[in-house]
């Protein structure tokens, strides 16, 4: 049933003439995200999405946020629809005084969410490896332009909506942990190499008739692209509590992954990144479930055990490859 979006959304259709003056907006709610009010609009051209940027995110903790990020968000779909062209929704408008971002409506009929395939245990590896690929084009295609960097002066809020809630956090749940988060902070803001999009998350990815599409870019950072790399795994080893019945296929996703990736790399030496992604990944596989962002869908005391079980060892004495995390957290799941 559409419905009237907040005030704060109409007046940015205004705004951003995406809606005549005399104009009521009509719409619906579209469900998904913690950091934003994302809304499908119906207009006279056709539907379209917008979402404004929240200071407060809608979680347990205290987790706050500057609404400017959506200025970057915006360029980061800009530069990854120039490195891929597709691969980001096209942008219709931006209000930077609401923080409201307008952009194309793509339809779950013909784009279907990355992760509702997951839940239902549909795991492609031949998708991921697309993923794989479109991600890597990306970060290729930005470590060598020159102009990038003082487009996105955005360390400040990176280290306020992922490192902090996910490494720094989870660092204080596990006290004797606490050196070792910090080192993975300090070493991901000294790899500044590409643009990194920081919530590739299947939850951001849709299926699209031209391949991936990546949404919710409010993270965008000048960066280390190993974190892009290790927060989509993370979300394909813990895949396997959420649908048990789907193990092989997530692990097989996994491998295409990292195979894909890693072919894609020419801005620097691969054995580097995956070490710095491997090093990385126990730590955001631990604050899933101990950080402020824990994943809705690990439950029980039981499956959380078994995540920190496999992650601690590894933050102790850290991996230099990807399939030691992999291997490790296979052997969990079978016993």
């Amino acid at each position: 049933m559409l419905e009237a979006p907040p005030p704060e959304i109409t007046a940015a259709l205004h705004c951003l003439n995406l809606l005549p003056p005399d104009a009521t907006a009509r719409g619906e709610r579209l469900t998904g995200g913690v950091s934003s009010d994302i809304w499908r609009i119906d207009t006279a051209t056709g539907p379209l999405c917008i979402k404004r940027a929240l200071a407060k995110l809608r979680v347990a903790a205290d987790w706050r946020a500057p609404i400017e990020r959506n200025v970057y968000e915006a360029r980061w779909m800009r530069h990854a629809n120039a490195a891929v062209p597709g691969s980001a929704p096209a942008i219709l408008g931006q209000d930077t005084t609401s923080g409201a971002l307008a952009m194309a409506y793509l339809p779950p009929d013909n784009h279907p969410l990355w992760k509702a395939q997951l839940r239902d245990g549909h795991a492609d590896p031949v998708f991921a490896a697309a993923v794989a690929s479109t991600l890597a084009r990306i970060h290729a295609a930005t470590a060598v332009d020159p102009t990038i960097p003082a487009q996105f002066p955005t360390d400040a809020i990176f280290y306020d909506i992922r490192l902090d809630p996910y490494l720094v956090a989870t660092g204080r749940a596990h006290p004797d942990l606490t050196n070792r988060f910090q080192a993975l902070v300090a070493e991901t803001q000294a790899n500044k190499r590409a643009l990194v999009h920081g919530d590739v998350s299947p939850k951001n990815i849709l299926d699209g008739p031209a391949g991936p599409v990546f949404l919710d870019a409010e993270c965008a950072w000048w960066g280390d692209p190993a974190f892009d790399l290790a927060f989509c795994l993370n979300h394909l080893l813990l895949k396997c509590l959420w649908t048990p019945s789907a193990t092989a296929g997530f692990l097989a996703c996994f491998d295409a992954m990292v195979t894909t990736y890693r072919a894609g790399i020419d801005w620097e030496a691969p054995d580097a990144i995956e070490a710095r992604a491997a090093a990385l990944l126990p730590g955001l596989f631990l604050a899933r479930v101990d950080g402020k962002s824990p994943v809705e869908y690990i439950t029980t005391d039981t499956d959380r055990d078994r995540v920190r079980r496999v992650a601690r060892p590894l933050l102790i004495t850290p991996p230099v490859r990807l399939d030691i995390v992999r291997q490790a957290w296979t052997r969990e799941l079978a016993a």
